[in-house]
């Protein structure tokens, strides 16, 4: 189904960045010089570094039931760049970074952030016995529960493979131990697969409201 017929339709445009649009608009492959710039915004850690990444990111407001579709990210190979910059040493060059960046074909990685809520929660029903009329308790959710979602891509009418995809669990953790609270999804494509204007991202929760929504390529880097 195209996305323009699904029922829940949210549009939500990326932040635009306080730069010319010219200087900043997605780019693949990366010139040297973008490479380098990368670098060195990496290599600040501080929070203009952050501020700058967070504008990558898409934050939806809670549901009123099922799960939150917490956040969407779209990293592009810019993104990609600061990154792999910011992860490393202080004793990490230039030189290193755009021989680093030479290695591997540029992708775009997209990220998605799934929470419980009150309505679905860490805990599921279960009966505790084989007895129809028997009372209900509870049971942990799998940990792989994000296997019950379906993510889907598209541009324009036609749909988007990935071209690799896996999801782990989010905890949240004290001196007593680990809880289940979500889950984080992530996607990689191909960045000569990807069209430089916008991506439709769809969500369909096993149970709450799917959402939809366009990302602007257009006004990240």
């Amino acid at each position: 189904m195209a996305p323009t017929r699904l029922r829940y339709f949210v549009t939500l445009v990326a932040a635009v960045f306080s730069l010319p649009s010219s200087s900043f608009a997605y780019e693949t492959p990366l010139s040297d010089t973008a490479v380098r710039e990368a670098y060195f915004l990496g290599q600040r850690r501080d929070e203009k570094m952050a501020q700058f990444l967070d504008k990558y990111t898409i934050y939806l407001a809670p549901p009123k039931s099922g799960p939150h579709i917490a956040s969407v990210t779209m990293f592009t190979p810019y993104a990609q760049a600061i990154l792999q910059s910011r992860d490393n040493s202080s004793g990490y060059s230039a030189q290193q970074a755009a021989l680093d960046h030479a290695r591997h074909a540029e992708s775009v990685k997209v990220v998605i952030e799934i929470l419980f809520t009150n309505s679905y929660g860490a805990l599921i029903p279960r009966p505790t016995g084989s007895r129809s009329d028997s009372p209900t308790g509870l049971m942990p959710r799998p940990y792989d529960f994000w296997k019950d979602f379906q993510v889907n891509f598209f541009y324009k009418d036609d749909q988007l493979k990935a071209v690799s995809s896996f999801g782990q669990p989010r905890l949240s953790c004290s001196e007593s131990g680990c809880s289940l609270i979500g889950s984080t999804l992530e996607f990689e494509f191909l960045a000569e697969s990807v069209p430089s204007d916008s991506i439709f991202v769809e969500v369909i929760p096993p149970e709450g409201e799917q959402v939809v929504l366009d990302y602007d390529l257009t006004s990240v880097r």
